[in-house]
């Protein structure tokens, strides 16, 4: 693991030395194209992480007491 976590990071930081120094704008652009699902995938299993973290025994409800809920609106 450790040994694919130091080869990501060198890979990134040459990405961004790439990306800063000589890569035209064009190529910037399909770049995002290509990665920016990946992004959002990343963003949302974080997110997904972080509640599943957050949440605790009786924070969330059964279907029944949600419908009981929402019919006393």
């Amino acid at each position: 693991m450790d040994f694919t976590r130091r080869r990501l990071r060198r890979l990134n930081d040459q990405i961004f030395e790439y990306i800063e120094e000589s890569c035209p704008e064009e190529d910037v652009e399909k770049a995002w194209k290509v990665m920016q699902s990946l992004y959002y995938d990343l963003y949302m299993l974080r997110a997904i992480r972080e509640a599943k973290e957050a949440v605790q025994p009786g924070d969330t409800m059964l279907y029944e007491e949600a419908l009981r809920v929402y019919r006393s609106l």
